[in-house]
Formats: C-alpha cells, structure tokens, sequence
C-alpha cells in the first residue's frame, strides 16, 4: 500500500498534497426493551487526496475504489488551481513523520462472533431491565471497529497505524403515572473485546438512578455554591471552553478572537487547562492528527491565564503558532478541521470533602444529560444531583440545569481537588458537518463559588 501511495504522489502535479486511506471493520447490536432492533458488520474502504497549489485554495477529492487514485490525484490538483485566493494558504512546517503504529488491539473484536456481542449486549440490557417494575424501557447499544490507517504527503511523510475502537451505552426509562425520568450509562474505549467485559453493575446502577429520580424533589432554583463531579467537569471545559480554542473557529471569528487573545487571565491559579492527544488509550488518543503531526499535550489555561490554542498546520501558519495534532477528520469522506482530542481540566489539591466542608448550602451536580453554549453563554443540564447541607452530601435532586457566562464562571472556580479521571464514555463530538469524532474529557472535582441553578422556582 505504502509504495502504491507514493508512486501516486510522484505523479501530482500540485506544489503539496497528500492522501489518507481507510480500511476499517465495524460491527453493531441494538437492543430496545427485551427487542433486538439490529445486529450488523461491515466494512468500508475509501481514501482521500487533498492538493494545494500557490496562490490557490486547497483541492480535495474523495474516493472508494483505490483504482480511483490516479484520478483523483489529478481531480485535487485541477480543484486547487481553479480556486484562486489574495491571501495564500500557508503550511506551518511539521518534520515529515514515517512510522509504523498497531495499537493494542485488547481482544481483536474481529476474531469475535456477531452472536458473542449480542450476548455481551443483552445482558447489560437485561441488568437494566431487571431492576424492576418503575422500568418501563431500555435501550442499548454495541459498536466496535478497527481501522487500519495510511497517510503520506509529498514532503516525505508516511504513517501506518491500526486503531481500534470499542463504545458500549445504555438508557433506562422509569415512569410513574406522569413522571418520567432516564439514567445513562455510556463506555467508550480505543481498546478491544476484552476491555469492556463486567459492566453489568455500571448498567444496573443507571436504571436505579432512574427509578430513584422519580421520587427525588427538582431542585429550588437560585444561586448557590456548586460542585461539579469529574464527569460533568470535563464536558463544561469541552463544551464551554474547548471549542473556544480551536484555532479556525477563532482565525474566522473576530469577536472570538477578542474574547481568546493570549495571555488574558481567564481564572484564579488553581485553574488548568488543556487537550492531550498522546494520553494512552482514550478514545480521543492518536499517535498522530490526519495532516501527520504528532500529538501532544497542549496547555491552553496555565494557572488562570490563557497560554494556547489548537491549531492544524493552516491555523498554525496563519496566527504564526505551532502545530498541536489537533487536525482531524472523522473519516476519509472529510478534509481535516480543527477538533478537540482529551480535554481537561488539570488536577488539583485535597479531596471531595474539602471542597464542600464550608458549604451551609450548595449543589452537587453530577454527570450530564447535554448542554448548549453560544460564544461565552452556556447551559448544561446534569444528569442528578444532590443538595450539600451543612458540609454533607444530603438529598437526590433533579432538573439540575447550571447557566451563566463561561468568562464568569471560569473566574469563579475557586477550588479544584486532586482526584482526577478521565471521562470514559462514549458519544463524540459534531462540528461543521462531522460527527461523532472520538473524543474524551477528564477533570477532578471543581467548585464554583456561585452559579446560578435552574429548577423549581419559588413563586
């Protein structure tokens, strides 16, 4: 393959290009209630060449059929020269990158019968369902794949890497007469077969927070000291914060670029942040980005103060930065845009306890259902949550939607604990059309001094 896809560079006629291939093998089970809704494999082959000329915009062609090659190389290079630009795209230089990368493939799901995952599959859904009568529905799902991965360019690199992939989820329903209430449960993993076997506690417990939601109070909406737990943590600094440090998303936008000018203080010392493409076996975890740069840790917030961005070798060019790997496309249908990989917030000091000892009255707000954000502004609804009376953790809570200025209430992050983890769970992230991207988020316990909570409100 490799000597095929540089024999195909020695004929383009473009000043750069480069081409990625796919090969990947994937296979799914669903399951709704006690109802097997699909058990599937497949495999899916197909590449992209990207070409760039001077003075002209980038050409792109994507194809299913290696036979296609030759062509689209020729396609890229005519798509480049018919778009011409005042302003030329440039490429911040990467050292050109050749190497040989096999993840641990953990088990190789594809050594593994469709019928062995449905079985995997139906017990953690049947965990759900046996909790009892309040369960009215399930649903769960199973997907895996491994993708075996070629990139070169015309400036020598060439990478070689298989990656595997294995996400797990599950959804509860409880219902009493009116009241409806879900519990999550989500495993995602760059591992295999292996890795995702005794889960059926984790599944079991979501459709117990479901029927326990069902007797809980909505919180009383109004301002109160908050706790986020690790999970709800690192998807604020993902939503809120992380998409704000993409490096295109700024280049193109000027209010962006006035709020996320560097060296702004963004928080109090305690405050870390940053995007880790290296760390080992997270779903956002590769060796290099789709343009061949190498991943790394990239700090963005370095106690309070804003220190970086993510860039692709375009964003890295045009706002005289270095590249971070964090060019990335979710498959060989799409060109590389700039997207997350781990974000996190960094650790800190102490533990649980101390963060909520002082509180007479506060909210702990745990996992999350999803959120919103709008530039600075920003709504995320927690999957649960506790009340914190006098020091302690005390009842279960619902409605628990947390709203406000992410500017404010980075600023407003005045304890973070030392007790870490990554977020691994599955889902994945959408922007400009591509979605889910394999991403994951990790953070400690944070506290915000003040945060305004949405609920019941007193009338």
């Amino acid at each position: 393959m490799r000597d095929r896809l540089r024999e195909a560079l020695e004929h383009s006629r473009a000043d750069y290009t480069e081409i990625r291939v796919e090969r990947t093998w994937s296979s799914a089970v669903s399951f709704r209630g006690r109802r097997l809704e699909a058990a599937t494999a497949s495999e899916d082959v197909g590449g992209f060449v990207r070409a760039l000329n001077r003075g002209c915009g980038w050409g792109i062609a994507s194809f299913t059929s290696l036979d296609q090659l030759p062509v689209m190389v020729t396609r890229a290079h005519q798509l480049s020269r018919a778009v011409r630009l005042e302003e030329p795209i440039r490429l911040a230089n990467v050292a050109p990158q050749q190497a040989e990368v096999l993840l641990d493939l953990d088990g190789d799901v594809r050594g593994v019968p469709l019928s062995e995952k449905k079985r995997l599959l139906e017990a953690y859904n049947g965990a759900m369902l046996a909790v009892g009568g309040r369960v009215v529905d399930t649903q769960a799902s199973y997907h895996d794949e491994v993708s075996e991965y070629w990139y070169v360019n015309s400036e020598g690199a060439a990478v070689h890497e298989l990656r595997p992939e294995v996400v797990l989820s599950g959804t509860a329903t409880a219902r009493r007469d009116g009241t409806i209430e879900k519990g999550l449960e989500s495993i995602g993993l760059r591992k295999g077969w292996r890795s995702v076997h005794d889960c059926a506690a984790r599944f079991r417990a979501a459709a117990e927070r479901a029927v326990a939601l069902l007797d809980a109070p909505s919180v009383k909406g109004g301002t109160y000291p908050v706790i986020l737990d690790p999970d709800l943590a690192g998807v604020f600094i993902h939503e809120a914060f992380g998409h704000l440090s993409e490096a295109d998303f700024v280049y193109e936008n000027p209010q962006a670029r006035e709020m996320m000018t560097l060296g702004r203080r963004f928080g109090k010392p305690v405050l870390n942040v940053g995007d880790n493409g290296a760390a080992v076996g997270l779903r956002g975890t590769l060796p290099f980005d789709d343009e061949g740069t190498p991943t790394q840790d990239t700090p963005l917030i370095r106690e309070g103060v804003l220190v970086g961005r993510l860039h692709s070798r375009e964003t890295a060019a045009r706002l005289g930065e270095r590249p971070t790997g964090n060019a990335r496309a979710i498959s060989f249908r799409h060109p590389p845009i700039v997207r997350m990989t781990n974000t996190y917030i960094g650790n800190g000091r102490g533990t649980f306890q101390d963060l909520i000892r002082d509180i007479p009255l506060g909210v702990y707000a745990c996992s999350a259902f999803g959120g919103q954000t709008l530039l600075e502004n920003f709504s995320f609804t927690a999957a649960y949550g506790h009340m914190i009376r006098d020091g302690r953790v005390a009842e279960l809570v619902k409605d628990v939607v947390l709203a406000g200025n992410l500017f404010e209430t980075l600023d407003r992050i005045d304890r973070v604990a030392g007790d870490f983890r990554w977020n691994q769970m599955g889902g994945g992230c959408g922007k400009g059309g591509q979605f889910p991207l394999p991403v994951t988020e990790g953070a400690p316990h944070v506290r915000i001094e003040e945060a305004l909570v949405g609920g019941d409100v007193a009338r």
